[in-house]
């Protein structure tokens, strides 16, 4: 029975199937994580929009005086402009009687002759100037305002927010370390075992005269190949699972930034191709610097 020939082998060659798996897997993971941290910026982005800033007005001001006082108020630059509307409006001292009636139950105006809440403003202060420092900053400034009686906000609430959202990143940023460290050893070892196979196919290459630049590419050029398609595999793995997530869990959509994805996306397949070159640079060089007795 005649023997079948083993296939040749060919400078640069390795295992497709499995290289491609793990270094889909490993961006899989890391893209996993980038939608999480796209998330928990939506959702912090969504719970400091809800600190408010209310400014209380001197009582009988003219509408002349309420419009100038609005548009100095409206010229400041930390207050949050959303879709080129600025987070303010104005709440007029019958409005405040109808809320307050309406949250606690009780009607002051039958026992009080005259309304004792102001007309006031309320806005949203950017999240860049959201931290205690900046917003007592802030307080200050409205309360010089001619016009403007008292300045306040929930104090405990930004601090704890504050404190909270510190805590998170601290952790979150733990975790990214502890992640991309895990992933480059994980691409850097399945590169260099899938390499194995070719070390003396390297040596005989150099015996004959090849440089080393010779050498190199064809292993280069396959990794940068196999990383920048590990990544989209990623990205599309990661797309589908996203959008499947959206159209099953109620609330999921609004957390989600479609520019932010697609920055995720490019960084992953541009991280695959780069993590495989670099992966294979350093494996190929290593076997090209062993000698004869260590290759073995």
């Amino acid at each position: 029975m005649a023997k079948i020939p083993k296939k040749k082998k060919r400078l640069g060659y390795f295992k497709f199937g499995s290289v491609l798996f793990s270094i889909t897997l490993s961006l899989f993971i890391v893209g996993l994580f980038g939608v999480i941290l796209i998330q928990a910026k939506s959702l912090t982005t969504m719970i400091r929009e809800n600190v408010e800033i209310q400014i209380f007005l001197d009582k009988n001001l003219e509408e002349s005086a309420l419009s100038a006082l609005k548009e100095d108020i409206s010229g400041r630059p930390f207050i949050l402009n959303k879709e080129d509307s600025l987070a303010i409006r104005y709440v007029s001292r019958e409005e405040a009687a109808e809320t307050f009636i309406e949250s606690t139950g009780e009607d002051f105006t039958q026992f009080l002759e005259d309304n004792p809440l102001r007309d006031s403003f309320v806005l949203i202060i950017a999240e860049e100037f959201q931290t205690s420092e900046q917003l007592e900053t802030i307080v200050s400034q409205l309360e010089e305002i001619p016009g403007v009686f008292e300045v306040s906000y929930m104090t405990d609430l930004v601090d704890s927010i504050n404190r909270n959202l510190l805590k998170v990143s601290l952790v979150l940023g733990g975790f990214i370390l502890i992640l991309i460290i895990t992933v480059v050893m994980l691409i850097n070892n399945t590169i260099r075992l899938a390499l194995f196979s070719q070390r003396f196919l390297i040596r005989s290459m150099q015996l004959v005269g090849a440089t080393r630049g010779f050498i190199r590419k064809p292993f280069l050029s396959r990794a940068l190949a196999f990383g920048l398609l590990a990544g989209l595999f990623a990205s599309l793995i990661l797309f589908i699972l996203v959008k499947y997530t959206q159209a099953n869990i109620e609330g999921f959509a609004a957390l989600q930034n479609e520019e932010l994805l697609i920055a995720l996306f490019g960084i992953l397949i541009f991280t695959g191709g780069i993590l495989s070159v670099l992966s294979t640079l350093r494996a190929v060089n290593k076997y090209l610097n062993m000698s004869l007795d260590e290759l073995y």
